[in-house]
């Protein structure tokens, strides 16, 4: 079990206090075992494992609590054994039926701190914004970073090369659990095939009574495959008119909107940087992890420019960076990423193979005149950087602590 220092100093000023802790992300993405960290650090600053309450929703053993009033009656009588402050973890809190009245109710009648999590973004819309607003915080939690990988990668093989990491980091991703499988190509695949198809039928198919299965894994399929190039719902309409599926645009942005909400896919719009406007139409959709991808699809070296965007754009979001794909006249930036004003453009490409894809990669900032920084990240070794914008090696650019 490697640290996640990323997540915990985040959730680090937070321990101990009144805010509610919500953990969101992917299934399997290390939810439960960020739960685990903060025990043990809660652990190693005095507090016994005696004041710990600690259930997972999808145990069978707690099925008879999968209702509110049985959860707090429950909670209430473990709770009046303890003396002093009682510390909840509650995994998969989403099984619970109105589950945020009993939470809201610990938070008011226990003297306690309190920790959640969740496989699905509507975990904080609704009714919690209604009984929560203002007294909780959110931590996404995603799958491994290229250099969390290469440190679980290392205890195995510790004289592995950093290329040799990277390239089974490209075709199995980062899903925590590849570990104890020993990152082996076929297990994976079966592990992510599994792990997708779980995804789909308990957080998309389940939750929101999609009936039209065929036609929700057509859409996902088609979101897949398309994985950072720009589409609209209406051309994704007309693809399924031509497989004769017919069907209107508004199923199809619901059924995305519901594998945006399961944390599989996510949405990123385009801002026309001249304009400074975010456009309506042609969004752009990465996956959570691209291993997965490469386990239901295939293609993932086929693809490599893609998936390299798409590892770029997930270790934005790990780094708390808000994200648009930039609109210059004809021309697009990748990422233009904004950290509270602290702002970087990243373009990425493959290898700049030629002196027309050097002019074209470092000439989208052409007409960009503020000082922010600009980077080229590709898979070439021998640093191109020129005019002011910074290339890196995509490897060594993901191993960074800090850009600037």
């Amino acid at each position: 079990m490697i640290k996640r220092e990323t997540y915990m100093r985040r959730i680090r000023p937070f321990i101990g206090n009144e805010l509610i802790k919500v953990m969101t992300g992917i299934r399997r993405a290390g939810k439960s075992v960020m739960l685990e960290l903060i025990q043990e650090e809660l652990i190693c600053s005095g507090v016994t494992p005696e004041h710990f309450i600690s259930i997972n929703f999808e145990d069978l053993r707690y099925m008879r609590l999968l209702d509110a009033m049985a959860l707090h009656e429950e909670i209430l009588r473990r709770a009046e054994q303890i003396k002093g402050k009682v510390y909840l973890f509650f995994d998969e809190i989403q099984e619970v039926t109105d589950w945020e009245k009993c939470i809201n109710s610990f938070r008011v009648s226990l003297n306690c701190d309190i920790y959640i999590t969740g496989s699905n973004a509507k975990l904080l819309s609704g009714e919690l914004a209604t009984y929560l607003g203002g007294r909780y915080v959110e931590f996404v939690i995603y799958p491994f970073s290229f250099s969390e990988f290469l440190e679980l990668y290392h205890t195995m093989d510790p004289v592995a090369s950093v290329q040799q990491c990277f390239k089974s980091y490209l075709l199995v991703g980062g899903m925590p659990y590849l570990s104890n499988i020993r990152y082996e190509e076929e297990p994976a695949k079966q592990y992510l095939t599994d792990l997708f198809h779980s995804v789909q039928l308990k957080d998309i198919v389940k939750r929101n009574k999609v009936r039209d299965v065929d036609l929700l894994e057509r859409v996902m399929a088609y979101v897949m495959a398309n994985i950072g190039t720009v589409f609209s719902a209406s051309s994704l309409t007309k693809f399924l008119k031509n497989e004769h599926r017919t069907t209107s645009t508004d199923t199809v942005l619901n059924y995305i909107k519901y594998c945006c909400d399961s944390y599989l896919f996510y949405q990123v719009k385009r801002e026309d940087l001249q304009g400074k406007q975010i456009l309506a139409t042609n969004e752009k959709y990465y996956i959570a992890d691209h291993g997965i991808r490469e386990a239901v699809y295939g293609g993932n070296m086929r693809d490599i420019n893609l998936i390299l965007e798409n590892i770029v754009y997930l270790e934005l979001l790990r780094r708390g960076y808000k994200v648009t794909v930039g609109k210059v006249g004809e021309k697009e930036i990748d990422f233009v990423c904004d950290r509270r004003g602290e702002k970087l453009y990243i373009q990425v490409a493959y290898l700049l193979a030629d002196e027309s894809t050097v002019k074209r990669e470092f000439g989208v900032y052409d007409s960009i005149r503020d000082n922010f920084p600009k980077y080229v990240v590709t898979m070439d070794e021998l640093d191109m950087s020129r005019n002011g914008i910074k290339h890196r090696n995509i490897r060594d650019f993901l191993m960074e602590s800090e850009w600037d």
